[in-house]
């Protein structure tokens, strides 16, 4: 990592903390400097304007999250050639525990990221020009498509879309929704058993297996 690549990661560190305490109305390019306890100007000089550093945020964002997958073993990279192994239900149980284990983790350690990421998606509705940020997601959707199609999904482009968004769901209900007033303690055991569950009645119903 290079000396400018890691004062970025710094900067943006800082600026999801501060989104995540307060909203996008906190993210200023002035207060990014005192979180992150640098010189004034020191955000500005990297990331001149707002938009620039949103799609920072982002960006960093990604990149701690496919931190996260790989620390699970997910996978995380280019779907193999076709037809590749096929996944089978002791695949699948070990692939819902890692979702799981790595949804749980998002809803813990990595809660700030999550609110974050959540804002700087409300924030692009309001803000064509940040659009773009929408397809920092995209990789997810890929790998799915491929795990869902390895698992004999009968349509696994279709399929495995809505599999990132009811996933995606999930982690938003226990986070900011009903769902927090009743799942087990994020963190706990019973959480991440009640989050595997959830997980794989999804791949049961996606696949058949």
């Amino acid at each position: 990592m290079t000396a400018r690549t890691n004062r970025i990661a710094l900067l943006t560190d800082a600026a999801i903390e501060l989104i995540a305490d307060g909203g996008m109305r906190a993210l200023t390019h002035r207060a990014v400097d005192g979180r992150a306890g640098m010189p004034p100007g020191t955000t500005s000089a990297y990331l001149r304007t707002r938009q620039a550093l949103i799609e920072a945020v982002v960006g960093r964002l990604a990149e701690r999250d496919r931190d996260d997958l790989a620390a699970y073993d997910l996978p995380t990279g280019p779907p193999p050639p076709p037809p590749g192994p096929r996944l089978g239900a002791v695949d699948l149980d070990r692939l819902a525990a890692g979702v799981a284990d790595v949804l749980d983790r998002w809803l813990t350690t990595g809660r700030s990221r999550t609110l974050a990421r959540y804002a700087c998606l409300l924030e692009a509705v309001h803000r064509p020009e940040l659009r773009g940020i929408l397809h920092h997601g995209t990789g997810l959707r890929v790998q799915s498509r491929d795990l869902l199609a390895r698992a004999g999904a009968a349509d696994p482009e279709r399929q495995g879309d809505q599999f990132v968004a009811f996933v995606d769901g999930l982690l938003f209900d226990r986070l900011v929704g009903a769902g927090a007033l009743t799942a087990p303690p994020p963190g706990s055991p019973a959480s991440r058993a009640d989050l595997t569950a959830a997980v794989r009645t999804l791949l049961r119903a996606l696949t058949g297996t």
